[in-house]
């Protein structure tokens, strides 16, 4: 598991190879190739809650040479101010998530505008995930708002029901599990279908099955969730 500043760790899940890219496929070939230092510059990858965006920033960053990438969730680090971002010069890809919790804010939006300078002087890598392209979000610095218009924006589209069952089975295999088609089925119609939840219930299961040696039966996940 990748070691991060601030204490921020990635999931060893979070990679390309467990993401299915679906209709989003050139967004994904684009995340790739910024990991991999083929693209420089700024990226904005936007799309409603359980779209993949924090699993692509963290997919970059998993991908990118070890010591060169940082992935900061804004939700969670925003309340300790801007100072979070000083000293990032030292990172040639920087992955930014849930921006929008610190658009409107004058000190962030000028720390942000810093920022950009930097990544552009330096040919960095600034990915940047929202669920709002940026000219939907309430800049306070129109400059700022309207440099973040020029990024490679790439709008998420969330799996439909044939595409989540894909996805499940995916995580599934690369986690050396068996997952039957009637049993995602049945996760499908008993919980809510984004795949957050989706795939927090796999990785309980996943360890109930192997404390049981026991198939992923749909019995069986009742006896584990207890329905």
């Amino acid at each position: 598991m990748q070691q991060l500043p601030l204490g921020v760790r990635i999931p060893d899940r979070a990679v390309f190879e467990s993401f299915l890219p679906a209709r989003n496929r050139e967004a994904v070939e684009h995340a790739r190739r910024t990991a991999d230092g083929e693209i420089a510059g700024v990226s904005w990858i936007c799309g409603p809650a359980g779209a993949g965006k924090t699993h692509l920033l963290q997919a970059i960053c998993a991908r990118a040479a070890p010591g060169t990438a940082g992935y900061f969730p804004l939700r969670e680090l925003a309340a300790l101010g801007t100072g979070i971002l000083e000293g990032l010069t030292q990172l040639e890809c920087l992955c930014l998530d849930d921006l929008e919790r610190v658009v409107g804010v004058g000190e962030w939006e000028r720390a942000l505008f810093g920022l950009w300078r930097d990544v552009e002087e330096r040919s960095a890598r600034l990915v940047v995930a929202t669920r709002s392209p940026p000219a939907l979000l309430p800049w306070t610095l129109a400059d700022l708002g309207s440099r973040f218009a020029t990024a490679s924006v790439f709008q998420l589209r969330v799996l439909d029901e044939g595409e989540q069952q894909l996805a499940l089975q995916l995580r599934a295999r690369l986690r050396g599990v068996e997952l039957p088609e009637e049993t995602s089925r049945w996760l499908q119609r008993r919980f809510p279908r984004d795949m957050r939840t989706q795939y927090e219930l796999l990785d309980t299961l996943d360890e109930a099955s192997l404390v049981a040696q026991r198939r992923l039966t749909v019995p069986f996940i009742r006896s584990v969730l207890k329905e």
